[in-house]
C-alpha cells in the first residue's frame, strides 16, 4: 500500500525523508527501515555475507568481494562505527590487519541464510546463475 493510500486510511505516515522515504510511520521509527540504513549498501551487504566465514585480512577481503581498496576501508570503517566488524592489528613484520564479526555482526546469520532462501524460491536470477 502506498503512502498516499495509507493517508487516505486513515493512518499517520509521518512526513517523506529528503530521499523520498519514509523511515518513520508516525512518532515510531520503522525497523526494518533502520536496519536496512546500517547494512543495507551493496558493499557492506558483500563484505558481511563474506566475514560470515571467519576472519580476514583487509587484502583477502579485497580479492574475495572485488571491491577496490577505497570502497572496501571505507564500507570496514562504518561497519566498525556501528558494531558490526571488529578490527585487530598484527605488529609483527608484515603488519597484518585482520577484521571479523563482532557479536552483533555474527547475528546476522539467520537474516542471511532467510534472505538467501528467499532469493533461490523467488529470483530467477540467482537460480539460473
Amino acid at each position: 500500500m502506498s503512502s498516499q493510500e495509507l493517508t487516505e486510511h486513515g493512518v499517520d505516515v509521518g512526513s517523506a525523508d529528503d530521499d523520498g522515504s519514509h523511515s518513520h510511520i508516525g512518532d515510531t521509527p520503522c525497523p526494518i527501515v533502520d536496519s536496512i540504513d546500517q547494512i543495507g549498501s551493496r558493499w557492506r551487504l558483500v563484505v558481511l555475507h563474506e566475514l560470515q566465514n571467519g576472519e580476514r585480512r583487509f587484502n583477502e577481503l579485497k580479492r574475495e568481494t572485488d571491491a577496490n581498496a577505497r570502497t572496501l576501508s571505507r564500507v570496514l570503517d562504518d561497519l566498525q562505527e556501528t558494531g558490526f566488524v571488529a578490527r585487530r592489528m598484527e605488529e609483527d613484520a608484515p603488519v597484518a590487519t585482520y577484521y571479523s564479526l563482532t557479536e552483533k555482526g555474527e547475528s546476522l546469520a539467520p537474516v542471511f541464510e532467510e534472505i538467501g532462501s528467499w532469493a533461490n524460491e523467488w529470483l530467477a536470477e540467482c537460480n539460473e546463475a
